[in-house]
């Protein structure tokens, strides 16, 4: 892609599934990155990992101090923030009516309040920069209902307007994109799924698969660099066909 090279990019839950994708891939492109993550063994083996990461830094986004701290570090070492891309997320599958106000509290406060402080965070700098990009993880899920994911839909939800809301206040200097992916086979959907699960949500995919991390990394980069310069306010689906 172009005009990646030597660009600071900052990404949440950078250590694992997409993330862990998404952070390897503007390596490759030859940015600068530093990953947030929670797991302290994501964050033991991210070097090894991910090769040349300028940090890995222990941030529960849901914690506005934590997000502060943070970004404090990633000033500190890249001397600022080009491109954020805001992925750190949670899911809990439960029937709507045995969601626990906690669950569904622990949920929103990780995948939109977390993105909204990151946001926030990686926004001022940019401001007062040359401006930048904030890209986000939202779901097919925020676009269409889902059983059994009431929580996770409905902080997707929140994600698309929050980035539609923040690509039109923040241009023409910083663009914002949000990413729906659909079904992508991570550690958290291996976890949630069984493998006659995943071969049923296959079925009813017009690819006929899930589409893997580094597919969802790329668009991504694509729409950081110099290529996707048009593209802000977009709320893009990745889905294999799914939703169409």
């Amino acid at each position: 892609m172009r005009g990646l090279e030597r660009k600071r990019v900052v990404v949440t839950g950078g250590t694992s599934g997409i993330g862990e994708a998404t952070s390897r891939r503007f390596l490759e492109e030859g940015a600068l990155v530093v990953a947030l993550a929670l797991g302290e063994e994501e964050l033991a083996t991210a070097d090894a990992r991910l090769p040349g990461l300028s940090a890995a830094i222990r941030c529960d986004v849901a914690d506005e101090a934590q997000v502060a701290a943070a970004f404090a570090e990633v000033d500190a070492l890249l001397g600022g923030i080009d491109v954020l891309v805001a992925n750190a997320g949670i899911s809990i599958r439960k029937p709507f009516l045995e969601l626990d106000a906690s669950d569904w509290q622990r949920v929103l406060a990780v995948n939109l309040t977390g993105v909204f402080h990151c946001s926030q965070h990686a926004a001022r700098r940019m401001s007062a920069a040359d401006g930048g990009v904030i890209l986000m993880t939202a779901s097919t899920n925020g676009l269409t209902g889902h059983p059994l994911y009431a929580d996770y839909n409905a902080s997707k939800a929140g994600v698309i307007l929050l980035a539609r809301t923040m690509a039109r206040e923040l241009a023409p200097s910083i663009r914002v994109n949000a990413v729906c992916p659909g079904y992508v086979l991570t550690p958290m959907q291996r976890a949630e799924y069984s493998a006659e699960m995943l071969a049923a949500v296959d079925a009813a995919i017009p690819l006929g698969r899930h589409a893997t991390p580094e597919e969802i990394a790329s668009l991504f980069a694509f729409l950081a660099s110099d290529d996707g310069a048009y593209f802000t306010g977009a709320i893009i689906a990745i889905d294999g066909g799914e939703t169409a």
